[in-house]
């Protein structure tokens, strides 16, 4: 059962215990958490190393601010996107790694905090970038793109039904005006929710929009293409995902090396993959975690070891 009530009010751990598992722990070795968010797996992962060393990534001024109250002389920041993963560790000397964990879902602090407009329970400004930094909010994306790259995200990274009809309103809704609020773009496209269906609805869209700001299937494949260069032979790949998109892509890099096709081959036939899958199912939350983090009810965990080839 997964230890998920060791968590913080800024951000609840989801599969805790299971993610410790797929690493293999050793508490000399080193590891790179490339998700550190509000640190849940981090701090977990540095109470079991010894003279092991931990490397956590996140874009997020916030979480380098929760990331300091971890300070300690095992544990190094990273304020980087995880798509830079080989580039960082290469500059300090670090390669190979032990084992890197990746929870590829938002923090609770990010959906929690109004300002950030990751979540449809607020009224807060059209955001959602996970660098706030960044240059491109989701306002950007709901007024400045036209009706068919609007219908092409809304489809792509939200898998919503009715997208073109989506993003018919949208252009309908911001005609001589700015949707800059959760609330405006809300009302703009009330007409297309599905009655009782609504906050599933709302998710699918901001899930495209957060996507889109973030351009994370791009880092993610970029990502998980260095891990080959990253890992050791026998080392631990272990990323959680929480939609269908994110889950496809660590499924097929896991069992083929590669993120669509099939498995390449030599001259003789066989394969050479970076990695072999040790989960021939994802891992799912058990029912008494979702009970007490319904966030916990999507996850999928894959776990694969690096090979010698």
């Amino acid at each position: 059962m997964s230890n998920y009530l060791n968590d913080t009010a800024y951000h609840r751990p989801v599969m805790l215990t299971e993610c410790l598992e797929g690493l293999a722990l050793q508490p000399e070795g080193r590891y790179v958490d490339v998700t550190f968010g509000g640190g849940g797996h981090s701090a977990r992962l540095l109470e079991r190393l010894t003279t092991g060393h931990l490397y956590s990534f996140d874009q997020d001024a916030d979480a380098e601010r929760e990331a300091a109250k971890l300070a300690r002389p095992q544990f190094t920041f990273i304020r980087a996107n995880f798509r830079d993963l080989h580039q960082e560790l290469d500059r300090l000397g670090v390669l190979p790694v032990d084992g890197l964990l990746a929870d590829l879902g938002v923090s609770s602090h990010q959906f929690d905090t109004p300002a950030r407009g990751f979540s449809t329970r607020f009224d807060g400004p059209l955001d959602m970038r996970m660098d706030p930094e960044g240059t491109r909010t989701a306002a950007d994306i709901i007024n400045d793109y036209d009706e068919t790259a609007l219908h092409r995200i809304f489809g792509m990274y939200g898998e919503v039904t009715n997208a073109r009809t989506l993003a018919k309103a949208v252009v309908t809704g911001r005609r001589g005006r700015q949707l800059t609020t959760i609330g405006e773009l809300k009302q703009a496209i009330a007409s297309c929710m599905p009655r009782g269906k609504e906050n599933k609805y709302l998710a699918q869209v901001f899930q495209a929009l957060r996507i889109e700001v973030n351009d994370e299937m791009t880092a993610l494949q970029e990502m998980l293409q260095q891990t080959a260069q990253v890992l050791r032979p026998g080392g631990r790949l272990v990323v959680m995902s929480y939609h269908s998109l994110e889950d496809r892509l660590v499924k097929n890099f896991m069992a083929k090396g590669k993120f669509f096709g099939e498995v390449d081959k030599d001259f003789y036939g066989h394969t050479h993959t970076p990695f072999e899958v040790l989960t021939r199912k994802p891992v799912e939350a058990s029912a008494a975690e979702i009970a007490e983090n319904s966030r916990a009810r999507s996850a999928k965990l894959r776990v694969a070891e690096r090979t010698n080839s």
